[in-house]
């Protein structure tokens, strides 16, 4: 499967997938280093089978803070956000942060890209 993560420190990069979302969704983790379980959930998206926008908390904290600013999704870590249309599909967070539970996701947010 290769190396998927793309690694997102700045704001400018937030825009960017927010604009990039508008053509079909995609999915942020927000990941800590020093969690235990955001290993685990750093394990599944691993086992994801697409390209995940990695944030590390504790390398992006602004980032992170801007991310719940603009996009209205309380900060937690781990954390799992689909972004569609430029608007949040779907998100997730600690134990519920599965390969499956995001592929489906991702896989609903195409069917409604379709739809329109």
């Amino acid at each position: 499967m290769g190396n998927h993560f793309v690694r997102v420190k700045d704001t400018e990069s937030l825009e960017a997938l927010t604009a990039r979302s508008k053509d079909g969704p995609l999915v942020i983790f927000k990941h800590s280093l020093t969690c235990p379980i955001s290993s685990a959930a750093y394990e599944q998206m691993a086992r994801f089978d697409g390209e995940v926008a990695l944030i590390e908390v504790q390398v992006a904290r602004q980032l992170s803070r801007e991310i719940e600013a603009k996009l209205g999704v309380r900060h937690e870590s781990p954390q799992v956000i689909v972004l569609n249309k430029g608007q949040v599909a779907w998100n997730a967070s600690h134990y519920k942060i599965t390969a499956e539970a995001v592929a489906e996701a991702v896989k609903k947010a195409e069917g409604s890209q379709q739809e329109q």
